[in-house]
């Protein structure tokens, strides 16, 4: 099966608050991967593999900023270059791990997983939202049993709001509403908006106001698999859709998917709103209702994954609805491509 994942890319790891000073492994793109952090706060990842017997480091411990192998004691420090091996003064030169590029920003760790020359903090995704201070909120990580790109077109289409989520979000306005979809090189925008309709329970609660609302969902995606979602409702006729928000609430859905393999990956999300900053309870709350409401889509993803693992000739058909989740998936593909066309083809492009 070919590779449904580009290598060249920044991919969450860990919300940095899950990194200590103690071995995580975790497995992404097919990669097995050992996090920890050192003394001066700093995150080092490391190949989970012993140079020696390929035992995985993470069965072994940290020894100040050193992880020793747990099967026969041989130490790398923080670059992945083995320091001590036992009964033996001379250290083979050879003797290392690859060290994993890694930058912290927006509350998560990101590893760049494919050449490490190419490695540029300023490609990470911009996740701004979650740790801005003008924004509150919080999210979690779910294992899901499915090819991350199945996360993305869910994402890339809302309509499945109104079937999926009817208790919580979701309307028959949803399905019916217009939408516009730009694009660029690595980014995708799908605009909706919902004028004059009746708020869905989620949204209403956080209105406090029983009218007719306008409402909006603008969605952006960066290459190869961050979603970020403008989300919001105001009073109908107060001018949102002409720019003026300051009648209604507004929140951000921000979601980032990383490949574990190719039929499964780690979903990092928060849910973060401009209202209410200060309220803990809230925050919780929405979280906590946030997450039932993706727990919904991890059954219908992972049902999904099922009928595509047992019948791989079956191909997907795309309806005006999936406009946005083909621009996305056309370019991870050709992210791919590059990694995979020899230097000459690359240079022809």
């Amino acid at each position: 099966m070919a590779r449904p994942f580009p290598m060249n890319a920044w991919y969450a790891a860990a919300w940095d608050a899950d990194i200590k000073h103690a071995l995580f492994p975790r497995t992404i793109c097919g990669k097995h991967v050992v996090m920890y952090r050192r003394a001066d706060g700093q995150v080092s990842a490391l190949e989970d593999a012993c140079w020696h017997r390929l035992v995985p480091l993470s069965k072994g411990r940290l020894e100040d900023d050193s992880v020793v192998c747990g099967y026969h004691g041989l130490k790398y420090n923080s670059s992945g270059r083995c320091t001590f091996m036992p009964s033996q003064e001379t250290i083979n030169p050879s003797a290392c791990v690859r060290a994993y590029p890694v930058v912290e920003r927006h509350r998560f760790v990101w590893l760049w997983m494919g050449d490490p020359a190419l490695a540029d903090p300023a490609l990470v995704p911009d996740m701004h939202w979650n740790d801005d201070p003008a924004w509150a909120g919080d999210g979690k990580t779910i294992h899901v049993k499915c090819d991350y790109r199945l996360v993305v077109d869910n994402l890339m289409d809302l309509t499945h709001e109104t079937f999926v989520h009817g208790g919580s979000i979701g309307n028959d306005a949803v399905a019916e509403a217009p939408f516009d979809v730009v694009h660029g090189d690595k980014t995708v925008t799908v605009t909706r908006w919902m004028r004059g309709i009746e708020a869905p329970p989620f949204w209403a609660k956080q209105l406090q106001n029983s009218g007719a609302v306008d409402r909006w969902q603008i969605i952006h995606f960066q290459a190869p698999s961050t979603v970020n979602i403008d989300v919001g409702v105001a009073p109908a006729g107060t001018g949102a859709p002409e720019g003026d928000r300051s009648q209604g609430v507004n929140g951000f859905v921000l979601n980032t998917m990383t490949p574990e393999t190719a039929t499964t990956c780690h979903y990092f999300w928060a849910f973060v709103r401009n209202h209410h900053l200060t309220e803990q309870r809230l925050t919780t709350e929405i979280r906590e209702g946030v997450a039932g409401i993706f727990g919904e889509d991890e059954v219908i993803l992972e049902a999904q994954q099922r009928a595509i693992d047992e019948n791989p000739d079956r191909v997907f058909y795309n309806l005006n609805i999936d406009a946005g989740a083909m621009w996305a998936r056309r370019m991870i593909d050709r992210m791919i491509g590059r990694e995979d066309s020899p230097p000459t083809l690359q240079a022809a492009e």
